[in-house]
Protein backbone atom coordinates (compact mmCIF):
# COMPACT_ATOMS: atom_id res chain seq x y z
CA UNK A 1 0.00 0.00 0.00
CA UNK A 2 3.02 2.40 1.04
CA UNK A 3 4.96 1.78 -2.38
CA UNK A 4 1.33 2.20 -4.25
CA UNK A 5 0.44 5.53 -2.35
CA UNK A 6 4.62 6.67 -3.60
CA UNK A 7 3.59 5.72 -6.80
CA UNK A 8 0.32 7.50 -7.18
CA UNK A 9 1.51 10.33 -5.55
CA UNK A 10 4.12 10.48 -8.11
CA UNK A 11 2.09 10.64 -10.91
CA UNK A 12 0.14 13.18 -9.36
CA UNK A 13 2.80 14.87 -9.41
CA UNK A 14 4.15 14.23 -12.87
CA UNK A 15 0.33 14.99 -13.67
CA UNK A 16 0.78 18.48 -12.10
CA UNK A 17 3.91 19.34 -13.92
CA UNK A 18 3.14 18.23 -16.98
CA UNK A 19 -0.31 19.78 -17.39
CA UNK A 20 0.78 23.30 -17.05
CA UNK A 21 3.31 22.74 -19.86
CA UNK A 22 0.58 21.81 -22.19
CA UNK A 23 -1.32 25.31 -21.88
CA UNK A 24 1.62 27.16 -23.26
CA UNK A 25 1.79 24.78 -26.11
CA UNK A 26 -1.87 24.79 -26.67
CA UNK A 27 -1.50 28.96 -26.56
CA UNK A 28 1.48 28.79 -28.86
CA UNK A 29 -1.04 26.70 -31.16
CA UNK A 30 -3.98 29.21 -30.74
CA UNK A 31 -1.59 31.92 -31.88
CA UNK A 32 0.30 30.28 -35.15
CA UNK A 33 -3.70 29.89 -36.54
CA UNK A 34 -4.57 33.42 -35.86
CA UNK A 35 -1.23 34.69 -37.44
CA UNK A 36 -2.03 31.99 -40.41
CA UNK A 37 -5.61 33.23 -40.60
CA UNK A 38 -3.95 36.61 -40.74
CA UNK A 39 -1.54 36.10 -43.20
CA UNK A 40 -4.70 35.78 -46.34
CA UNK A 41 -6.28 39.17 -45.27
CA UNK A 42 -2.46 40.86 -45.25
CA UNK A 43 -1.88 39.25 -48.99
CA UNK A 44 -5.34 40.45 -50.34
CA UNK A 45 -4.97 43.67 -48.36
CA UNK A 46 -1.43 44.16 -50.10
CA UNK A 47 -2.37 42.51 -53.44
CA UNK A 48 -5.95 45.27 -53.58
CA UNK A 49 -3.50 48.28 -53.00
CA UNK A 50 -0.60 47.14 -55.71
CA UNK A 51 -3.86 46.43 -58.00
CA UNK A 52 -4.81 49.77 -57.48
CA UNK A 53 -1.92 51.58 -57.81
CA UNK A 54 -1.07 49.79 -61.35
CA UNK A 55 -5.07 50.79 -62.32
CA UNK A 56 -4.21 54.53 -61.47
CA UNK A 57 -1.24 54.20 -63.61
CA UNK A 58 -2.33 52.50 -66.14
CA UNK A 59 -6.21 53.63 -66.44
CA UNK A 60 -5.75 55.78 -69.36
CA UNK A 61 -3.85 53.60 -71.08
CA UNK A 62 -5.66 51.22 -71.31
CA UNK A 63 -8.80 53.10 -72.43
CA UNK A 64 -6.61 54.39 -75.07
CA UNK A 65 -5.69 50.36 -76.12
CA UNK A 66 -9.40 49.20 -76.30
CA UNK A 67 -9.93 52.07 -78.54
CA UNK A 68 -7.17 51.06 -80.89
CA UNK A 69 -8.49 48.02 -80.27
CA UNK A 70 -11.96 48.65 -81.55
CA UNK A 71 -11.03 51.56 -84.43
CA UNK A 72 -7.37 49.32 -86.12
CA UNK A 73 -8.68 46.29 -88.02
CA UNK A 74 -5.18 45.12 -87.75
CA UNK A 75 -5.84 44.52 -83.86
CA UNK A 76 -9.02 43.38 -83.57
CA UNK A 77 -7.93 40.35 -82.34
CA UNK A 78 -7.33 42.51 -78.94
CA UNK A 79 -10.51 42.19 -76.96
CA UNK A 80 -9.50 38.25 -77.13
CA UNK A 81 -6.54 38.24 -75.05
CA UNK A 82 -7.71 39.75 -71.99
CA UNK A 83 -10.12 36.47 -71.45
CA UNK A 84 -8.02 33.73 -72.58
CA UNK A 85 -5.74 35.78 -70.08
CA UNK A 86 -7.61 35.16 -67.30
CA UNK A 87 -8.64 31.84 -68.44
CA UNK A 88 -4.73 30.68 -68.31
CA UNK A 89 -4.72 31.66 -64.56
CA UNK A 90 -7.84 29.76 -63.67
CA UNK A 91 -6.57 26.69 -65.96
CA UNK A 92 -3.56 26.94 -64.44
CA UNK A 93 -4.43 27.74 -60.64
CA UNK A 94 -3.91 24.11 -59.27
CA UNK A 95 0.16 24.71 -60.72
CA UNK A 96 -0.01 28.81 -59.65
CA UNK A 97 -0.70 27.14 -55.90
CA UNK A 98 1.80 24.29 -56.35
CA UNK A 99 5.09 27.07 -56.87
CA UNK A 100 6.77 28.23 -53.82
CA UNK A 101 6.98 31.89 -53.09
CA UNK A 102 10.21 33.13 -52.68
CA UNK A 103 10.49 36.83 -52.51
CA UNK A 104 13.60 37.98 -54.53
CA UNK A 105 15.30 41.58 -54.48
CA UNK A 106 16.44 40.82 -57.98
CA UNK A 107 13.25 41.89 -59.46
CA UNK A 108 13.56 45.31 -58.42
CA UNK A 109 15.82 46.70 -60.97
CA UNK A 110 13.01 45.37 -63.49
CA UNK A 111 10.47 47.43 -61.92
CA UNK A 112 12.54 50.22 -61.96
CA UNK A 113 13.12 49.76 -65.75
CA UNK A 114 9.24 49.14 -66.07
CA UNK A 115 8.46 52.85 -64.30
CA UNK A 116 11.42 54.53 -66.50
CA UNK A 117 10.21 53.14 -69.68
CA UNK A 118 6.06 54.46 -68.35
CA UNK A 119 7.37 58.01 -67.98
CA UNK A 120 9.24 58.18 -70.94
CA UNK A 121 6.25 56.79 -72.64
CA UNK A 122 3.80 59.36 -71.04
CA UNK A 123 6.04 62.60 -71.30
CA UNK A 124 7.32 61.73 -74.67
CA UNK A 125 3.58 60.42 -76.15
CA UNK A 126 4.53 57.02 -77.12
CA UNK A 127 1.77 54.66 -77.00
CA UNK A 128 3.65 51.69 -77.25
CA UNK A 129 6.88 52.74 -74.76
CA UNK A 130 3.31 53.14 -72.17
CA UNK A 131 1.88 50.32 -73.08
CA UNK A 132 4.76 47.94 -73.17
CA UNK A 133 6.27 49.26 -69.88
CA UNK A 134 3.52 47.27 -67.92
CA UNK A 135 3.98 43.84 -69.10
CA UNK A 136 7.97 45.16 -67.97
CA UNK A 137 6.58 46.14 -64.64
CA UNK A 138 4.46 43.14 -64.60
CA UNK A 139 7.60 40.90 -64.78
CA UNK A 140 9.33 42.57 -62.32
CA UNK A 141 6.90 42.63 -59.63
CA UNK A 142 6.53 39.18 -60.33
CA UNK A 143 10.13 38.80 -59.98
CA UNK A 144 10.28 40.64 -56.61
CA UNK A 145 6.87 39.27 -54.94
CA UNK A 146 6.64 35.55 -55.66
CA UNK A 147 10.02 34.94 -56.92
CA UNK A 148 12.01 33.23 -59.73
CA UNK A 149 9.84 30.45 -60.52
CA UNK A 150 6.30 32.46 -60.32
CA UNK A 151 8.47 34.78 -63.15
CA UNK A 152 8.99 31.45 -65.30
CA UNK A 153 5.66 30.67 -65.32
CA UNK A 154 4.52 33.71 -65.94
CA UNK A 155 6.69 34.37 -69.38
CA UNK A 156 3.93 33.16 -71.40
CA UNK A 157 1.03 35.08 -69.74
CA UNK A 158 3.46 37.84 -70.54
CA UNK A 159 3.96 37.13 -74.08
CA UNK A 160 0.09 36.69 -74.86
CA UNK A 161 -0.42 40.39 -72.78
CA UNK A 162 1.92 41.68 -75.07
CA UNK A 163 0.35 40.43 -78.11
CA UNK A 164 -2.33 42.76 -78.08
CA UNK A 165 0.29 45.73 -77.80
CA UNK A 166 -0.04 47.42 -81.53
CA UNK A 167 3.41 47.50 -82.78
CA UNK A 168 4.97 51.04 -83.05
CA UNK A 169 4.36 52.91 -86.51
CA UNK A 170 8.23 52.65 -87.65
CA UNK A 171 8.15 48.67 -87.06
CA UNK A 172 5.18 48.38 -88.50
CA UNK A 173 5.88 50.13 -91.59
CA UNK A 174 9.46 48.11 -91.95
CA UNK A 175 7.00 44.76 -91.77
CA UNK A 176 4.26 45.96 -94.51
CA UNK A 177 5.98 47.57 -97.11
CA UNK A 178 8.30 44.04 -97.53
CA UNK A 179 4.74 42.10 -97.44
CA UNK A 180 3.63 44.37 -99.86
CA UNK A 181 6.56 43.92 -102.22
CA UNK A 182 6.59 39.94 -101.56
CA UNK A 183 2.81 39.65 -102.16
CA UNK A 184 2.74 42.01 -105.60
CA UNK A 185 5.90 39.83 -107.13
CA UNK A 186 4.32 36.07 -105.88
CA UNK A 187 0.99 37.19 -107.51
CA UNK A 188 2.45 38.70 -110.26
CA UNK A 189 4.07 36.03 -111.29
CA UNK A 190 0.98 33.10 -110.73
CA UNK A 191 -1.47 35.15 -112.58
CA UNK A 192 0.41 34.15 -116.01
CA UNK A 193 -0.64 30.91 -115.40
CA UNK A 194 -4.28 31.22 -115.46
CA UNK A 195 -3.70 33.36 -118.85
CA UNK A 196 -3.59 36.92 -117.35
CA UNK A 197 -0.78 39.48 -118.55
CA UNK A 198 0.46 41.26 -116.02
CA UNK A 199 3.00 44.45 -115.29
CA UNK A 200 4.22 44.66 -112.14
CA UNK A 201 5.56 48.62 -110.50
CA UNK A 202 6.27 47.78 -107.13
CA UNK A 203 3.17 47.14 -105.13
CA UNK A 204 1.08 47.99 -108.49
CA UNK A 205 0.17 45.20 -110.55
CA UNK A 206 -1.15 46.37 -113.95
CA UNK A 207 -3.92 44.16 -115.76
CA UNK A 208 -5.32 44.55 -118.59
CA UNK A 209 -8.49 45.14 -117.20
CA UNK A 210 -7.06 47.70 -114.51
CA UNK A 211 -4.42 48.74 -112.58
CA UNK A 212 -4.61 46.38 -109.16
CA UNK A 213 -2.69 48.22 -106.08
CA UNK A 214 -1.31 46.00 -103.68
CA UNK A 215 -2.28 48.42 -100.46
CA UNK A 216 -1.15 48.73 -97.06
CA UNK A 217 -4.39 46.95 -95.80
CA UNK A 218 -3.69 44.42 -98.20
CA UNK A 219 -0.25 43.96 -97.32
CA UNK A 220 -1.33 40.44 -95.22
CA UNK A 221 -0.65 42.12 -91.95
CA UNK A 222 -3.54 42.07 -90.43
CA UNK A 223 -4.10 38.52 -91.00
CA UNK A 224 -0.89 37.94 -89.75
CA UNK A 225 -1.21 39.06 -86.71
CA UNK A 226 -4.72 37.65 -86.06
CA UNK A 227 -3.79 33.93 -87.66
CA UNK A 228 -0.27 34.04 -85.24
CA UNK A 229 -2.29 34.81 -81.90
CA UNK A 230 -4.84 32.37 -82.86
CA UNK A 231 -2.32 29.98 -83.60
CA UNK A 232 -0.64 30.37 -79.61
CA UNK A 233 -4.15 30.13 -78.10
CA UNK A 234 -4.98 27.18 -80.43
CA UNK A 235 -1.61 25.86 -79.71
CA UNK A 236 -2.15 26.13 -75.69
CA UNK A 237 -5.45 24.21 -75.98
CA UNK A 238 -4.01 21.27 -78.87
CA UNK A 239 -0.89 20.62 -77.80
CA UNK A 240 1.10 20.00 -74.53
CA UNK A 241 4.91 20.60 -75.66
CA UNK A 242 6.59 23.85 -76.15
CA UNK A 243 7.78 22.56 -79.41
CA UNK A 244 5.31 22.15 -80.89
CA UNK A 245 3.31 24.56 -79.69
CA UNK A 246 6.16 26.62 -80.69
CA UNK A 247 5.72 25.14 -84.53
CA UNK A 248 2.25 25.87 -84.77
CA UNK A 249 2.70 29.21 -83.85
CA UNK A 250 5.82 29.81 -86.50
CA UNK A 251 3.33 27.42 -89.72
CA UNK A 252 1.29 30.65 -89.14
CA UNK A 253 3.71 33.18 -90.59
CA UNK A 254 3.95 31.25 -93.96
CA UNK A 255 0.61 29.90 -94.15
CA UNK A 256 -0.43 33.86 -93.63
CA UNK A 257 1.56 35.26 -96.64
CA UNK A 258 0.75 31.96 -98.62
CA UNK A 259 -3.17 32.99 -97.84
CA UNK A 260 -3.15 37.29 -98.63
CA UNK A 261 -1.50 35.94 -101.97
CA UNK A 262 -4.07 33.41 -102.80
CA UNK A 263 -6.72 35.95 -102.02
CA UNK A 264 -4.63 38.78 -104.39
CA UNK A 265 -4.67 36.14 -107.49
CA UNK A 266 -8.21 35.09 -106.90
CA UNK A 267 -9.02 39.43 -106.54
CA UNK A 268 -6.77 39.42 -110.27
CA UNK A 269 -8.43 36.78 -112.25
CA UNK A 270 -11.84 38.50 -110.74
CA UNK A 271 -11.24 41.80 -112.33
CA UNK A 272 -9.75 39.99 -115.57
CA UNK A 273 -13.10 37.43 -116.11
CA UNK A 274 -15.39 38.83 -114.21
CA UNK A 275 -16.57 42.43 -113.00
CA UNK A 276 -14.10 44.93 -111.52
CA UNK A 277 -16.46 46.36 -108.94
CA UNK A 278 -17.50 43.04 -107.61
CA UNK A 279 -14.47 41.85 -107.44
CA UNK A 280 -13.09 45.08 -105.74
CA UNK A 281 -16.21 44.96 -103.15
CA UNK A 282 -17.91 41.83 -102.58
CA UNK A 283 -15.15 39.18 -103.52
CA UNK A 284 -12.74 41.17 -101.89
CA UNK A 285 -14.35 41.05 -98.18
CA UNK A 286 -15.73 37.69 -98.52
CA UNK A 287 -12.23 36.53 -99.74
CA UNK A 288 -10.64 37.78 -96.78
CA UNK A 289 -12.90 35.87 -94.25
CA UNK A 290 -12.78 32.53 -96.55
CA UNK A 291 -8.70 32.74 -96.93
CA UNK A 292 -8.88 33.41 -92.62
CA UNK A 293 -10.94 29.69 -92.61
CA UNK A 294 -8.82 28.36 -94.57
CA UNK A 295 -5.96 29.15 -92.75
CA UNK A 296 -7.08 27.87 -89.93
CA UNK A 297 -7.65 24.54 -91.58
CA UNK A 298 -4.13 24.77 -92.60
CA UNK A 299 -3.15 24.73 -88.73
CA UNK A 300 -5.27 21.74 -87.77
CA UNK A 301 -3.98 20.15 -90.66
CA UNK A 302 -0.44 20.76 -89.45
CA UNK A 303 -1.59 20.11 -85.62
CA UNK A 304 -2.96 16.59 -86.63
CA UNK A 305 0.39 16.29 -88.98
CA UNK A 306 2.39 16.16 -85.62
CA UNK A 307 0.07 14.54 -83.72
CA UNK A 308 1.11 11.62 -86.19
CA UNK A 309 4.90 12.11 -86.66
CA UNK A 310 6.18 13.98 -84.11
CA UNK A 311 4.43 11.95 -80.47
CA UNK A 312 5.24 13.16 -77.29
CA UNK A 313 7.29 10.55 -75.25
CA UNK A 314 7.34 12.62 -71.53
CA UNK A 315 4.96 14.36 -70.21
CA UNK A 316 5.59 18.01 -68.83
CA UNK A 317 6.89 18.83 -66.06
CA UNK A 318 4.05 20.43 -63.51
CA UNK A 319 6.23 23.96 -63.30
CA UNK A 320 5.83 24.06 -66.77
CA UNK A 321 2.42 23.39 -67.73
CA UNK A 322 2.47 26.04 -70.03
Amino acid sequence: MLKIETLSQTGMLRASTVAPAEEPRAGVGAAAVSAAKRVPAAVWVGGGLLAALLLALYLRIGIKLVEDWINYQDYSHGPLIPFFAAFLVWDQRAVLLGIAQKPSWFGIPLVVLGLFILLVGVFGADLFLSRISFIILAAGLIWTLAGRAMLGWSKFLLFVLALSIPLPAVLFNHITFPLQILASEVASWMLPWFGVPVLREGNVINLPAMPLEVAEACSGIRSLMSLFTVAVIFGYFVEKGTLRRTILALASVPIAVAANVARIVGTGLCVQYWDPQKALGFFHEFSGWLMFLVSMSLLYVIHRLMARFMPQTSKPQAGAAI
